[in-house]
């Protein structure tokens, strides 16, 4: 790949990046969340035409121009991404061969289908029966299914995209011992992780990504963790962020909100994953707590639990002010005073057809309930003053919210929250998909609610983000804190090796 240029609405993904790889090699690329990873592989699939970029792709040197996910299957290519696309209702065999099915006198030809399921699911070690449905069978199972769906289409390349995310160790191990077999077949493998342990386990050369730039490719023995790691964050904080008038040394007095003691969570989908063990974590009045860690950390689970939306089995304790928090259902979280913010606020934050008042209203209905009708005159003017408040442009409350630009659909969002006067509000990824300009709005707002008493949790990705906001830092990993750093003495290289699992 030769000089990939991808913007998405103005915004660079990535610049003249370059990128090779060499037959029966298994080549990790690595990088940030956000750096690029993704969408490189995604202009390889075909998932990005090829008149949707500017740049090359060859292979054995002839030029590719990808119009679709199939024309980049025909030439070899085929990725496995860490959102699985198994439909989860059909049997092994279906999904493996779903859009490439093997065919007899225009139908299909089960038997022979069949047997060459067999064929795949043995060569990647999976003993299970193709007529077995895909929803009663674990994770690990499935990402196996996934490299045997890639295996039947004849593929040359095999991408995976964070392929372990969701893999206990043992899944782990056998997953990367199938690519070294597939490795002494020829086969070349891309393989995306955060996880360097598995980085340095299996590749043999190693490409860096930063801010969606080529920072360079190393074969596995030149370089060592702490340099990769430097590679990978390598820049100066760029980013502007208001100066917080709060010191640590006055919130380590202030009383403590939210207390999480031996939280331990099982997986949402498989029942004997443990997703998150024996996490225990507090949060004081007027603190911005910053949550960091990589992508599968189990940051989202976390929080998502304590508000009683995920999680099979959930054991631990979890109070605010000292009194116990019941986590039956959203409702008694919400009802105690612990509010969250969606990361996905399309889809989860705000209803797009309704307008900016019924959004914001919405979460505190029933408190301005009289005789059982809702006081709409107090509901316009307790959403006009938060529109006030949070500086939200809207023409009236009566604009439609998809109308809105993401900084204010985020505001809206973050206002309906604030309408129920919470003591806690989660803020997970708060500035994803807006301007440097609303992020700074938004980074105001933060510091005020802070200033006004009310604790915050942020879950970010971004580490100039944790480092310019946070009082105090937990990384995550794998499920675990790995690591707490004070505002002080966080840097983006402690952060990254906490959130690998180093020490």
């Amino acid at each position: 790949m030769r000089r990939i240029h991808k913007n998405f609405s103005g915004v660079v993904a990535l610049e003249n990046v370059d990128f090779s790889v060499r037959e029966g090699e298994i080549h990790v690329l690595v990088g940030e969340n956000g750096a690029g990873k993704s969408t490189l592989m995604k202009v390889l699939s075909g998932v990005y035409p090829v008149d949707t970029y500017t740049g090359e792709i060859r292979i054995d040197d002839a030029v590719m121009g990808f119009h679709s996910i199939k024309d980049s299957e025909k030439a070899g290519v085929a990725v496995i991404y860490q959102e699985l696309t198994l439909i989860k209702y059909m049997n092994v065999c279906e999904n493996i061969f779903l859009g490439n099915e093997i065919l007899k006198n225009g139908l299909i030809d089960w038997d022979t289908t069949f047997l060459r399921a067999k064929e795949v699911l043995k060569e990647v070690g999976l003993p299970v029966n193709p007529a077995a449905r895909v929803i009663n069978l674990g994770i690990g199972t499935q990402q196996l299914i996934e490299i045997a769906k890639a295996i039947s289409k004849k593929a040359r390349i095999l991408v995976l995209d964070e392929p372990t995310s969701a893999l206990t160790e043992k899944e782990t191990e056998h997953l990367l011992k199938i690519l070294q077999t597939f490795r002494a077949r020829g086969m070349t493998c891309i393989f995306i992780s955060h996880k360097l342990k598995e980085v340095f386990q299996i590749a043999d050369r190693i490409t860096v990504l930063r801010d969606g730039h080529t920072v360079g490719t190393f074969d596995k023995g030149e370089i060592t963790e702490d340099k990769l790691i430097s590679l990978m964050v390598g820049r100066q904080l760029t980013q502007r962020f208001p100066v917080s008038k709060r010191r640590a040394e006055d919130i380590a007095q202030n009383e403590v909100l939210l207390e999480v003691k031996n939280w331990t969570v099982y997986d949402q989908e498989v029942s004997d994953r443990i997703a998150l063990r024996d996490i225990t974590f507090s949060l004081r009045k007027g603190e911005i707590l910053g949550i960091s860690g990589l992508m599968g950390a189990g940051r989202t689970e976390l929080m998502l639990s304590i508000l009683g939306v995920w999680g099979r089995k959930v054991s631990g304790e979890l109070r605010l002010s000292g009194v116990p928090v019941s986590t039956r259902s959203p409702g008694d979280v919400i009802g105690a005073g612990i509010d969250y913010l969606s990361e996905d606020r399309k889809g989860n934050g705000l209803v797009l057809i309704q307008n900016v008042k019924d959004n914001m209203a919405l979460p505190s209905l029933y408190s301005r309930l009289k005789n059982g009708f809702i006081d709409q005159d107090e509901e316009l003017s307790a959403v006009e003053q938060m529109i006030r408040s949070l500086r939200i442009k809207t023409p009236s409350v009566e604009q439609l919210v998809q109308n809105l630009s993401g900084g204010n659909q985020q505001k809206v969002a973050l206002g309906k929250w604030l309408l129920t006067s919470p003591k806690v509000i989660i803020l997970d990824e708060p500035t994803r998909g807006i301007d440097v300009g609303a992020k700074y709005e938004i980074y105001t707002i933060m510091h005020s609610l802070a200033d006004a008493g009310i604790g915050i949790v942020m879950i970010s990705s971004e580490l100039p983000e944790i480092l310019g906001m946070s009082d105090r830092v937990l990384i995550m990993h794998e499920g675990k804190i790995t690591g707490e750093l004070l505002r002080a003495e966080a840097t983006q290289e402690k952060i990254m090796t906490y959130a690998i699992g180093g020490i």
